[in-house]
């Protein structure tokens, strides 16, 4: 079964940027769809982008758009992302998750989840 290992989360001040790193084990990044979901404390999970098998095409939520890059690499077996302007808003849970698909874009898409990574911004 694939698992995953995210990477890169901490303490990061208001306006500055984030980079997180995902390794997908156990089976090959080329077969799944990719996605860096968040869940801030009392909130849903939230889909912020996704990227498809072959990393050809990629998925931003519009609310977050210009803030989000993704990127994958399939050789490397891994998926990160990078969000810039950072509030505290910001401050959740970030997971990386898998999706058995050409590019799912809905959280309920995703069957394979990392631990997460607690990503907290100071003011």
């Amino acid at each position: 079964q694939v698992q995953l290992e995210e990477s890169g989360g901490g303490l990061v001040q208001a306006g500055g940027s984030l980079r997180l790193s995902c390794l997908v084990s156990g089976g090959y990044a080329d077969a799944y769809s990719l996605a860096w979901i968040r869940q801030a404390p009392g909130k849903e999970r939230e889909l912020l982008a996704a990227v498809s098998q072959t990393g050809s095409s990629t998925y931003y939520t519009s609310s977050k758009r210009g803030r989000l890059h993704i990127t994958k690499d399939n050789a490397k077996n891994t998926v990160a992302l990078r969000m810039d302007n950072l509030t505290p808003e910001d401050t959740a849970v970030y997971y990386c998750a898998a999706a058995q698909r050409t590019l799912a874009i809905t959280v309920g898409g995703y069957e394979y989840w990392g631990q997460g990574t607690q990503v907290t911004v100071s003011s």
